[in-house]
């Protein structure tokens, strides 16, 4: 009733209360008010506001049309201008034009539309303007300005559909299946699917184990779309991510939000969505029995292959490599039914950043190409793994990257030579190892004898700060590097290194000391060994694994992210912590 004293200009009267409850009683009728005939009222209250002079000013809100909306009070005197020589000024928002009213509801949010639709019956039937609630799709959930076009990447929501259930389907088959896209409106797209499903939008890492992976939550015309990111084929980790479509949620004609499965290849069956938590949902299908195949196992197994892998079994020679995409197979298939996600973000840019962080694309030996998020943590580097394997799942670091301890490289003869390498990287890892020691030593003499130990503890800090200042500051490049990239310099790998793909950029920019870890099967007796980070651009860098003679070439994933980016460092690091613990 306040609300309603406010906008409309009256008091708690009884007639306004009589009005109130008159308004409610025709809620369900004036809700269906007709289109045209909204656009035939806000046409002419336009042409009366644009009459010109020989409409005498006609255009401000005047007590017939206070009456004919159902709301603001009759004004007889007052502001009204008695000379004849100006329009009356308004006394409340309801004796505004309804094209101004459309405009001033745009820009709230649409949580709060359905609270100023109760004031009075005016606001109600303005309210049911699409352009309202097409600008509040579009704002707040990037929904293209056309809701019948429903592109993403190329690949039409309709189309997937029609690829998912039959690739020989007709058109007119192909009409009766899908929602009649005619009626739909955006306000029941806000109201029914838009605004219940907002929580869930953005990238997730859905629980499989120690494999991990990477879904991202989009709305796709009249769609909401969970799409599975896919690594490359191996080795090509250059080429675009692979797509998969695990859930969707649309409207029917019943105006409420109907939730499908879409995996298996009977295409979309019945499914269920359910939010765990804050910042976690699971998904459940209801009809598993739409994810097996007539050929049984092996059949489900040859088409699982040649999606994940690009290959049949016969092609893949190592033993190793066979019995880890076995493995796979078997564990994974155990959660075709039900997965829980968690939020992920992306990490925040930092200005004396290296170069942009993100999520990058790496290859992994014998595991196949795995998807890293690279984030950067005051003088380090940090690449946390999103997909994993057995050994290192994901959630763990897999490499730390000291960026105040440069490494300058020798001339190509010699980095052809692993031994002048090892020697190189080895010697920065014994110098970290005993300044280390160095800072365990002086944290004990603190606590045996507080004074001193301060005291030794701030000599020991500038002694390393004075061995290794310069060459921190020369390897954090401020926010003028970018624009000024380092002169390129010669790099190729040492013999005896393998390489799963054997093109590589043959000029780097820098290189650094750094770790990576490695484990046994199971996640057993983790370890962080010394390696070699070398950045070759903006979109590519390596790290050689020295220990297991091997390299990873990372290349970045430049798929468009929406929903995704982390609101503040402090959420970002809680989250790497998080993701740790649950594959710790």
């Amino acid at each position: 009733m306040a609300v309603c004293a406010r906008l409309c200009g009256v008091g708690q009267s009884r007639r306004c209360r009589r009005r109130q409850r008159q308004n409610q009683q025709d809620q369900a009728s004036d809700s269906d008010m007709d289109e045209e005939e909204e656009e035939r009222i806000v046409g002419q209250r336009q042409s009366d506001v644009g009459g010109g002079p020989e409409s005498g000013g006609a255009g401000s809100a005047g007590p017939g049309d206070a009456g004919e909306y159902g709301c603001g009070h009759v004004h007889t005197g007052g502001s009204v201008d008695r000379t004849g020589t100006g329009p009356p000024h308004p006394q409340s928002l309801s004796d505004l034009p309804p094209e101004l009213l459309v405009e001033i509801f745009s820009l709230l949010p649409g949580t709060a539309l359905p609270n100023a639709a109760l004031v009075c019956k005016k606001f109600r039937q303005i309210l049911n303007t699409e352009t309202i609630w097409k600008r509040r799709c579009m704002e707040e959930f990037g929904m293209k300005e056309d809701l019948r076009k429903m592109e993403v990447g190329g690949v039409s929501s309709r189309d997937l559909y029609v690829k998912r259930v039959n690739p020989r389907v007709k058109s007119g088959r192909f009409m009766k299946l899908l929602p009649d896209y005619e009626h739909m409106d955006y306000k029941d797209v806000y109201t029914h699917l838009l605004h219940p499903y907002r929580h869930i939008l953005g990238i997730w890492q859905p629980d499989i184990g120690p494999y991990g992976g990477l879904l991202n939550v989009v709305v796709d015309g009249l769609f909401i779309i969970g799409w599975m990111y896919l690594p490359p084929h191996d080795p090509r980790v250059e080429d675009p991510m692979r797509r998969r479509p695990l859930f969707r949620i649309h409207m029917w004609e019943s105006q409420k939000a109907t939730v499908e499965c879409m995996y298996g290849h009977k295409g979309p069956h019945k499914g269920d969505i359910q939010t765990v938590k804050k910042d976690e949902f699971s998904t459940k299908c209801n009809q598993t029995d739409h994810h097996r195949m007539p050929g049984g196992r092996q059949e489900e197994f040859r088409t699982w292959l040649e999606e994940e892998w690009g290959r049949t079994l016969e092609e893949i020679f190592h033993e190793h490599m066979q019995e880890l995409i076995l493995m796979k197979f078997i564990y994974t298939s155990q959660y075709d039914n039900c997965l829980t996600y968690r939020r992920i973000y992306l990490p925040p840019a930092m200005p004396s950043a290296l170069l942009q962080p993100g999520l990058f694309k790496g290859t992994y030996g014998s595991h196949g190409l795995e998807i890293v998020m690279l984030s950067f943590h005051e003088a380090s580097a940090r690449a946390t793994k999103l997909t994993g394997d057995p050994n290192v799942p994901a959630g763990q670091l897999t490499l730390d990257v000291d960026l105040s301890r440069p490494v300058v490289l020798p001339d190509l003869e010699q980095q052809r030579n692993i031994e002048e390498l090892s020697r190189l990287v080895l010697g920065v890892h014994e110098e970290v190892q005993r300044e280390l020691e160095q800072q365990a030593k002086g944290t004990s003499a603190a606590v045996r004898d507080t004074t001193e130990g301060a005291c030794g503890g701030a000599s020991g800090a500038d002694g390393v700060k004075a061995d290794h200042g310069a060459c921190s500051e020369s390897c954090q490049p401020g926010p003028s590097s970018s624009s000024n990239p380092p002169e390129a310099q010669p790099f190729v790998l040492p013999l005896g290194v393998m390489a799963r793909n054997e093109v590589y950029p043959r000029t780097c920019r820098k290189c650094f000391y750094g770790t990576g870890l490695i484990a046994g099967h199971g996640f057993t007796s983790p370890e962080r060994t010394p390696g070699l980070f070398v950045l070759f651009d903006e979109d590519r860098f390596g790290f050689i694994w020295l220990e297991l003679k091997s390299f990873s070439l990372y290349s970045r994933l430049t798929d468009h992210l929406a929903h995704a980016h982390a609101p503040n460092m402090e959420r970002f690091e809680a989250m790497l912590r998080n993701m740790q613990s649950w594959t710790s």
